[in-house]
């Protein structure tokens, strides 16, 4: 496929999934997750699907330090509604690297519902960040919050994308508005390490 370049150089992130494993699916349950795979979920890439993918990486990061996140061990507590905003989006590239899932979830294997995923994904949830993130063996938990605007738009994007809304740009006008677009993407991914961009606090269990 022909992702723009700097998507390979956007943080990667490796995990375990004991579900993987038990099930044969990949040797020993290691997986590893890149930005283009939250792309190909989404359908496309923006700075809400490139905000999740940093907040969820840095998130797991507090969590686990250099240890490996165990996908299926990690809840994700979202502040708003599904249908809320760009929730959904977010939950969507939290549940792809976590594998957390709301009530459609992976229901387990067998009466003891072994690796289930169900109900690990949860709205509406009291937190004082977009998202917050529990591991389920220690209780360890984080909330992660981001400054968009920390990373603007070119001033050139308010009438491209205006026109290409409208379907008034002409071919120039939508490949610069596309070109632009995805810059702030690649201009985020390069500002990941810096504390204004990502928000991190301790989420102590109550």
């Amino acid at each position: 496929m022909n992702f723009p370049a700097f998507f390979d150089d956007a943080p990667q992130v490796r995990v375990h999934d004991p579900l993987a494993g038990f099930l044969g699916s990949v040797e020993d349950g290691a997986l590893t997750y890149r930005y283009q795979d939250a792309v190909r979920l989404c359908g496309h890439s923006c700075p809400v699907v490139a905000g999740a993918w940093l907040m969820v990486l840095a998130g797991l990061e507090w969590l686990y330090g250099g240890d490996l996140p165990e996908r299926g061990g990690i809840e994700v507590h979202m502040r708003d509604g599904a249908t809320q905003g760009t929730t959904g989006v977010t939950a969507s590239v939290a549940g792809l690297v976590t594998g957390a899932a709301a009530e459609g979830g992976f229901h387990g294997i067998g009466a003891r519902h072994l690796f289930s995923r169900r109900g690990l994904l949860r709205f509406e949830a009291p937190v004082d960040g977009i998202m917050g993130l529990r591991r389920r063996d220690s209780g360890a938990g984080v909330v992660v919050d981001i400054d968009t605007g920390y990373v603007p738009h070119d001033p050139a994007m308010a009438d491209l994308m205006s026109r290409a809304v409208q379907g008034l740009a002409d071919k120039a006008q939508q490949a610069r508005f596309s070109e632009l677009f995805q810059d702030r993407v690649r201009r985020m991914f390069a500002a990941a390490d810096d504390p204004k961009l990502i928000h991190l606090y301790d989420w102590p269990v109550a």
